[in-house]
């Protein structure tokens, strides 16, 4: 069997640098304010287009159908939105632990579209990408849009941000934190009062209003919470389970980390100030 003339892609994790729950639609759809960032470390998708129009995913998650895995759906949607008779052949290294509210799932699936629409040489615009995003996931829009930023909305309302450099010890402690579970929790209060401009002053340390219910419902979460505040104003990033606490240098992350890697998987990674792909569109 030939082998495949792969292309690799990076699709870098996000942080929440703070998230508030502000409202609740008539669809039930929660209404938010958050920061992302994008961080230096990551997945890596490994792209080769098809002659047959087929999407193949190589490797794929245990106990999840390939039909299913976010990269494949956005292939694929891709391919309906523009009548493309290409297919591709798609292999995901995993480094973003899943269920980290880290957005690795989000981010293999914006890079897809990414990478595919230059392979592809589809032509589609950010916005338009952007929007086929949006059909499949709140957070994947945000890796397209490729620049930090300011987010209301259900997340895809997004202004871009200047945010100062930064390094992150993030943490995984051992808990898996269901997403629908938090946000439909009688615990969850949902009525934060909105920012009045989206500038970092006003975000950041104002904390993630979906802390305090994970740390009730998962203990885990709460120690590594309490380790890593024994260093500074540690945080929970998106719906949990990781938690991350800002550096102003590599050495203070890199000291940090020593300390509590010895009970806690983890990382220590650079803020960026843009997605690697974002002048590749």
């Amino acid at each position: 069997m030939a082998s495949i003339d792969y292309q690799f892609f990076p699709a870098p994790a996000k942080l929440n640098l703070m998230l508030k729950v502000v409202g609740r639609r008539p669809d039930g759809y929660h209404l938010l304010e958050t920061v992302f960032r994008f961080v230096d470390f990551g997945d890596t998708v490994a792209i080769a287009p098809r002659d047959d129009g087929r999407v193949v995913l190589h490797d794929p998650i245990p106990g999840i159908e390939p039909a299913h895995d976010l990269t494949v759906r956005a292939a694929r949607l891709l391919q309906q939105e523009t009548a493309c008779p290409l297919g591709a052949d798609l292999c995901v290294t995993k480094r973003i632990p899943m269920g980290g509210g880290l957005g690795g799932g989000s981010s293999d699936a914006a890079t897809v579209l990414l990478a595919l629409n230059r392979l592809w040489e589809t032509g589609l615009s950010r916005e338009r990408l952007m929007i086929l995003a949006g059909r499949l996931g709140a957070d994947v829009p945000v890796f397209v849009f490729g620049r930090n930023a300011f987010a209301r909305g259900i997340g895809d309302e997004l202004e871009a941000v200047a945010l100062p450099q930064k390094w992150y010890v993030v943490l995984r402690p051992e808990a898996h934190v269901p997403t629908a579970e938090i946000f439909s929790s009688p615990l969850l209060t949902r009525d934060s009062e909105p920012s009045i401009m989206p500038i970092l002053e006003t975000t950041q340390q104002v904390g993630n209003d979906l802390q305090s219910v994970v740390c009730k419902l998962y203990p885990a979460v709460k120690e590594a919470l309490d380790e890593l505040g024994k260093f500074g104003s540690s945080l929970m990033t998106g719906s949990g389970s990781c938690v991350f606490l800002e550096c102003d240098s590599e050495d203070e992350a890199a000291r940090i980390f020593r300390v509590v890697s010895a009970r806690y998987d983890g990382f220590v990674a650079k803020g960026l100030d843009r997605h690697p792909l974002y002048d590749a569109n």
